[in-house]
């Protein structure tokens, strides 16, 4: 392989050139190339964590050894083509200087010399948007000084940045917890299906960070902590997905407080709702709250979305702003309890299953939502 030549470096900066897209007249794009070592050397890799008041740090999912190692064996390997870009969110202290001549601009391309300051302090002037494992596996193979196709963008705001990486993602496997996260975090107009995530993502997010909520610091997020991993013992999807259900289902206990054809939503009533039902729910089977759903099936997914079925049905004729409602719910509650056997015994109505042989799988969620929508009518119907 013939030796690449060596970037043109200054004290303070990489000068590179590239070509300069005109799509607007806030965001220029920008379309070179950098080594591996380069690439390390100016943008970070945004990992997603929360900062001391609860505020979403970043936007990034932790890299998969397995495939960057998997990355890093081909680059070893020999005549490798790697047409694989990267995308960057440049910081407003890049420069662009276009070139002199006639040919050097065409009103849609400018063709120039970018000039990407390089930091003394730590602080980079970039931030990998798309590609963070194949720029890791670069770094860690035998060809750091190969160059790579990188597209840019300018923009300081972290917002702009997570909208770039959802919407870049938005057809890839990232995972759920990830996705459903940052969308709370994103203001700008999102494809319908990840629009329709967004009230429940933020609504999960509520009921994880506020004192008062039954799910207080339980929901596990893609941000938790490690030290915080064991309390966190729902899965922040299982909730969102009860979420979504309720708000969406006209049967569902939330729909009426969502206006479709204006988009305005009742979160007051909404919340409010949530906070009543689930804290009954907490004071009703205190003894299976808060367990992993190793030990504690109401934790699970299943038990989650099945006792969101059972919160539309008993929710629909409780005003939740009305006074004493937990209390009114607990007693509402109380008719399924002879039946439920979140941490021990065995489930007669699903087959004689143990209890934690229920499966968060949709026949085990349909079968246990009928059995406690069914208990909790003729409970009432008794009395």
């Amino acid at each position: 392989m013939r030796r690449l030549r060596k970037r043109s470096v200054t004290k303070s900066a990489i000068r590179r050139r590239a070509l300069r897209i005109e799509q607007n007249d806030k965001h220029a794009l920008y379309v070179f190339c950098l080594t591996g070592d380069e690439i390390l050397e100016v943008a970070d890799i945004s990992r997603l964590s929360r900062d001391d008041a609860g505020k979403l740090i970043g936007y990034q999912r932790a890299g998969v050894k397995r495939h960057i190692q998997d990355i890093v064996e081909y680059l070893n390997s020999d005549d490798i083509l790697f047409p694989n870009s990267l995308i960057l969110a440049l910081s407003s202290k890049v420069k662009f200087r276009v070139s002199r001549g006639p040919l050097a601009a065409d009103g849609l391309v400018a063709s120039g010399v970018l000039e990407i300051p390089v930091s003394k302090n730590g602080h980079k002037p970039a931030w990998i948007v798309d590609g963070q494992q194949r720029a890791l596996a670069i770094s860690k193979s035998t060809r750091r000084d190969m160059p790579i196709p990188v597209n840019a963008f300018v923009a300081d705001e972290v917002e702009l940045q997570r909208d770039q990486f959802l919407r870049v993602n938005n057809t890839k496997p990232l995972p759920r917890g990830l996705i459903t996260e940052l969308l709370p975090e994103v203001s700008t107009p999102l494809p319908a299906s990840l629009q329709a995530k967004k009230i429940p993502s933020a609504l999960c997010e509520l009921l994880n960070s506020e004192p008062h909520s039954p799910f207080h610091k339980i929901i596990s997020r893609a941000s938790t902590l490690q030290d915080n991993k064991r309390a966190a013992v729902v899965a922040d999807t299982s909730i969102i997905k009860m979420l979504q259900e309720s708000l969406s289902n006209p049967s569902g206990c939330l729909f009426p407080y969502r206006n479709i054809a204006t988009g305005e939503t009742d979160f007051d009533s909404i919340w409010a709702t949530l906070l009543a039902y689930w804290a009954a729910v907490k004071k009703t089977f205190p003894d299976a709250w808060g367990k992993p759903p190793s030990k504690s099936r109401l934790m699970h997914g299943a038990g989650i979305r099945a006792m969101g079925k059972l919160m539309d049905r008993v929710m629909s004729s409780i005003d939740p702003a009305s006074h004493g409602v937990v209390a009114h719910v607990q007693h509402e509650l109380r008719s399924i309890v002879p039946v439920c056997r979140w941490t021990a015994g065995r489930w007669a109505e699903l087959g004689d299953l143990n209890w934690n042989e229920v499966q968060n799988v949709p026949r085990h969620i349909r079968m246990l939502s009928n059995i406690l929508v069914r208990s909790y009518v003729q409970g009432r119907s008794a009395h």
